[in-house]
C-alpha cells in the first residue's frame, strides 16, 4: 500500500476532481486528466478486493476490463495468473500511456484498446470474465432520483448491460465494483433479456464498496429476495486516507447533485 500511495501522491485527487460531477460525463475532462495523473485507484485496490474475484478467475479465462484508467488493476490481474487480459477506456490518453507503461515493463498478453463502453466492439461469447470498477457509476451523476434515475440515464446504463451480456461468454460472469446499493442496482442487473443472477458482497472499511456478481446462464429465481425497506446509508465514519479520497468526494458531489 505505501508503495501506491506513493505513486498517487504525485497527483493529489483533490487537484483532478472536477468543479460538478456532471464533468464525470465528458470525454475531454478524462483526456485532460489522464495526461497529467499517473495512477488512481477507483474503490480501492486489487488488495482490498482480492478474495472476492480471485474464486472468479482462471489462468485459461479471458477477461475484459471495462473503463481502465491509470488503474494498475490488468497488471495485479497478471500477477494472479490471468494471461489473456483486455482493457478498453473511452480516453485515448489514458489508452496510449497504458500501452506505453505495459510495454516499458515488458508486461505481454494485454491488450488495450479505445472503446466506449455503451458501443465495444467485439464480438457476442467473447470473454469469460468482464469487470468494471467504478465505470458505470459515472453514468449515475446526473441520474436525478435514485429511485427513479432519470430515463436518460437508464437508457446509458441499459445500453452498457446488454454490450456487457452480450460479450459475456455461457457461464461468463460480470463483476461489477460500485458505491450503488442493491436496491438500486438490482433493478437494472434484472432487466428483461438478461441470463444472469445477482450476487454481491461487500467490502471497505467506513463504508462499503459493493461488489456484485452476475452470472450468466442462471436464473433469476436464484437470486437474493430484497425486502421492501428502505436501505440506510452507511454512516460515514471514515479514516484519514479516506476522507482525503477522490471516491468520498465522488460520492458526497453525487448526493450534492441529487439533493439540488
Amino acid at each position: 500500500m505505501a508503495e501506491v500511495r506513493e505513486e498517487t501522491e504525485s497527483n493529489s485527487p483533490l487537484d483532478v476532481a472536477p468543479r460538478t460531477a456532471a464533468a464525470y460525463l465528458d470525454p475531454h475532462y478524462w483526456d485532460e486528466r489522464f495526461a497529467a495523473e499517473e495512477h488512481y485507484e477507483w474503490f480501492k485496490d486489487y488488495s482490498h478486493f482480492q478474495h472476492l474475484l480471485r474464486p472468479f478467475l482462471n489462468p485459461s479465462h479471458s477477461v475484459l476490463e471495462i473503463g481502465c484508467g491509470n488503474s494498475r488493476l490488468c497488471e495485479e490481474l497478471r500477477r494472479d495468473g490471468v494471461a489473456d487480459i483486455t482493457c478498453v477506456d473511452i480516453s485515448p490518453v489514458a489508452v496510449e500511456r497504458m500501452q506505453n507503461r505495459l510495454r516499458d515493463m515488458g508486461l505481454e498478453g494485454i491488450k488495450v484498446v479505445q472503446a466506449n463502453m455503451l458501443d465495444m466492439p467485439f464480438g457476442g461469447e467473447s470473454f469469460d470474465v468482464v469487470i468494471e470498477k467504478g465505470t458505470m457509476d459515472v453514468l449515475f451523476v446526473d441520474s436525478g432520483d435514485p429511485w427513479k434515475p432519470r430515463p436518460a440515464t437508464v437508457d446509458k446504463v441499459m445500453k452498457m448491460l446488454q454490450g456487457v451480456h452480450k460479450v459475456l461468454k455461457p457461464e461468463g460472469t460480470f463483476i461489477s465494483i460500485s458505491f450503488g446499493q442493491p436496491h438500486f442496482r438490482r433493478p437494472l442487473f434484472e432487466g428483461q433479456g438478461f441470463t444472469w443472477a445477482v450476487d454481491w458482497k461487500t467490502f471497505g472499511e467506513g463504508f462499503h464498496y459493493f461488489f456484485y456478481t452476475l452470472k450468466k446462464g442462471r436464473r433469476m429465481s436464484d437470486n437474493k429476495e430484497c425486502g421492501s425497506e428502505t436501505p440506510s446509508i452507511p454512516s460515514i465514519s471514515l479514516l484519514h486516507e479516506e476522507l482525503e479520497d477522490e471516491n468520498y468526494i465522488f460520492r458526497t458531489t453525487i448526493c450534492e447533485e441529487l439533493e439540488t
